[in-house]
Order: C-alpha cells, then sequence, then structure tokens
C-alpha cells in the first residue's frame, strides 16, 4: 500500500502548513506508475515537466511549468500557468487566468496526469502513515469521460492465418485506449460498466477499428466484436450494423458474439436475418468457455465458430480423452458448414495439433500479437 513515509511526515510536522492541514495529491508522477500520495509542501508549489519544479511530471503532454498550488487559510488554490494542454477539475478546463480554490476529493488533471486531493488533518497522523483511501474508480471514470468524447481510442488487429499455409486472411479488431489508466479494453469496459455506457463504448471501438482496418491493404475480412449488453436488445446493434455497413462500402465484415450472449433464439434469427441483408458474416465466439450451445448453432448457424483458449492451451499436452473431445467438437462443427477457428494458440507444438484434429483457421501469439494498423 502507497504511504507517506516518516521523515517525510516529520519534515511535514515542523512546516507551517502542517500547523493546520496537509494537502495531498494522490496519483502517478509517469505512464504506468502506481499511485503515489505526494504533500503539498510549498508556497507556491509548481506542478511542470522541467526538472527543479516541486512536482515534476514525465507526461509527454505536460509543460515545463504547468500549474501552481498554494495553500492560503487553510484552503488549497490552483492556477494553471499557461500551460499547452490545460488543467482540469473535476473534467473541466479551467481557465488560466482565474486561480480557484480546490476541494478535498476533487480530480485535477494536468493534461492527462490524473490526481485525487486528499486532506489529512494533524490528529489524524499520529501513527506516522498516510493509509490510501484513493478512489482510482473514480479518476478512471473522469478519464472515460474523455476518453468518449474525443474518441480516444486505438484499434489494434490480430492476424486470423489458414492452417494449411498460415496465410493472413483477416484480422479481428481489438481495442485500446490512448488515456492513461485505461489503456486495456479490460479497464475501458469496468469504467463502462459504472456509467452503463458498454454498449456505446462497444459501438466506438469497433467504429473506429473498421474506420482504419477498411483502408488495410487488400482489404481484409475484419472480425469485430460485440458486448453482451447489445445483445439484450438487438434493434440497437442492428442500426449500429447499418451504419458501419455505409461507412464501410464493400469491406468483407464478421460480427463476433460471445457464446454466452446465445441464449434468444428468436433474436439470433432476427440478427442473422438482418445481418445476411447487409452481406456480414457472424461468428460465435469463445465456444467451450461455458456450455456449449450445439443446439443455437443450428438454429442461427454462424458462418465460423472460434473454439475459447481454455480448449486449445496446451493441447500438445493434453491426454488422450481431451485430444479426442477437441476431435469431435471440431468435427461436429464442420460437419454444420461451419468453418472451426482455434484461438490462443501461442506455440509451434499447439499449431501442429489443431491443424492435425481439423481446424481450418487460427489465431493467437504465435502467428501474431495484436498491434496498430
Amino acid at each position: 500500500m502507497p504511504s507517506v513515509d516518516l521523515a517525510t511526515l516529520e519534515r511535514l510536522r515542523r512546516s507551517t502548513i502542517f500547523s493546520e492541514d496537509v494537502w495531498f495529491l494522490s496519483g502517478p508522477t509517469q505512464p504506468g506508475e502506481g499511485v503515489l500520495h505526494i504533500p503539498v509542501d510549498g508556497n507556491p508549489y509548481i506542478v511542470g515537466r522541467k526538472t527543479g519544479v516541486s512536482l515534476k511530471l514525465q507526461f509527454r503532454t505536460v509543460s515545463g511549468n504547468h500549474a501552481s498550488l498554494w495553500v492560503e487559510k487553510g484552503v488549497l488554490h490552483l492556477k494553471d500557468l499557461g500551460s499547452t494542454n490545460g488543467t482540469y477539475v473535476n473534467g473541466n478546463r479551467i481557465d488560466p487566468e482565474t486561480p480557484i480554490a480546490i476541494s478535498e476529493e476533487d480530480l485535477i488533471h494536468f493534461a492527462e496526469a490524473p490526481f485525487r486531493v486528499r486532506r489529512q488533518s494533524p490528529t489524524g497522523m499520529s501513527n506516522g502513515t498516510y493509509a490510501e483511501n484513493v478512489c482510482d474508480q473514480a479518476l478512471a471514470l473522469v478519464q472515460f469521460d474523455r476518453l468518449m468524447s474525443e474518441r480516444l481510442v486505438k484499434p489494434h488487429f490480430q492476424a486470423i492465418v489458414e492452417m494449411s499455409n498460415d496465410k493472413a486472411i483477416g484480422f479481428e479488431i481489438l481495442g485500446r485506449g490512448s488515456v492513461f489508466g485505461l489503456e486495456s479494453v479490460g479497464a475501458m469496459f469496468q469504467a463502462a460498466e459504472q456509467l452503463n455506457l458498454e454498449v456505446e463504448l462497444s459501438q466506438l471501438l469497433r467504429w473506429e477499428g473498421i474506420r482504419v482496418g477498411r483502408d488495410l491493404p487488400e482489404r481484409p475480412t475484419l472480425f469485430v466484436n460485440t458486448h453482451p449488453r447489445e445483445m439484450e436488445d438487438g434493434s440497437e446493434l442492428i442500426d449500429s450494423l447499418v451504419k458501419v455497413r455505409d461507412m464501410t462500402g464493400g469491406t468483407d465484415l464478421v460480427l463476433e458474439i460471445h457464446e454466452s450472449s446465445v441464449t434468444n433464439p428468436a433474436l439470433m434469427k432476427s440478427l442473422h436475418s438482418a445481418m445476411q441483408d447487409l452481406n456480414i458474416r457472424l461468428a460465435y465466439d469463445d465456444f467451450g468457455s461455458g456450455q456449449a450451445r450445439l443446439a443455437e448453432l443450428i438454429e442461427a448457424r454462424p458462418d465460423f465458430v472460434k473454439f475459447d483458449i481454455s480448449l486449445i492451451r496446451e493441447i500438445d499436452k493434453a491426454n488422450e480423452q481431451r485430444r479426442r473431445m477437441l476431435e469431435t467438437l471440431v468435427k461436429m462443427v464442420r460437419e454444420l458448414d461451419i468453418v472451426a477457428l482455434a484461438e490462443g494458440i501461442e506455440t509451434a507444438e499447439e499449431a501442429e495439433v489443431c491443424k492435425e484434429v481439423g481446424f481450418e483457421l487460427a489465431q493467437g501469439y504465435f502467428f501474431g500479437r495484436p498491434s496498430p494498423a
């Protein structure tokens, strides 16, 4: 747990600031760093990227002398020093000409560097440790609002190859965030869930991925993802696909739906019919991660079934029963005239076994990691 060390506390204990309250900024000083609790122990306290400032932030978007903080009559004040990318309080950019008072729990962004404001009274410091109580999720929510409004996502593409010749026939589009704390798709959707915006985020990732992917050389097939929430009412998903198709023209698209979302046969039939009209093919993703719904495969037959990584991992070391089970599932899928795709292949040995049991397509780190276009 991050904490303020005893030497710092002793220095603060002797300072004029500590005679009232101690103000802290809780956040990272550089990308990838954990949360630090940093006392505002100067008047003024200069934040920036320049050597010699009170708090040096190693973010490229932070200016040399970015902002100034100071305590006056027990109140923390903040002023932007004419920074290039601005200083934000609770998501709103402040006027460089006008200092403002800051309250405990406020969220400050020095450009992309996020900090939460904390205050501690002298009586709360008797044990010499400032316990972490920073809300990382609150920081992420402010960042998420910026990510959505400025469309700060970066599509990555992972190759899907033919097992017979290792030739790439297409790419799965995977989303990455371009703001601190929301780089991974998991972090983005965790923030989206708190704001009930999973559908909107899924649509944004899909749109941006296809917008970039449609211009890849040789116009490969693009596999695009959905979020389970989009399957609660398929009408919004269909509307978004209509807009995507208008934007992409003749790009070959495959819509991936998680196996666990295939629970409403009537909805699946309606979606399947709409996608046929839009010339978009269908794939069931993570097949076998839970209950393998072979009945639904027949009711709304997809063009592809992507076998879950749990079935593929170390298949070369598996016993005969597990290997035979996988071979049987692959055979059943192919007999339905569905293409079988193995996900998560990481070694040559796994690839060889998957080829032997009948997979036609494959995907995984062995064939290539997700990367920007």
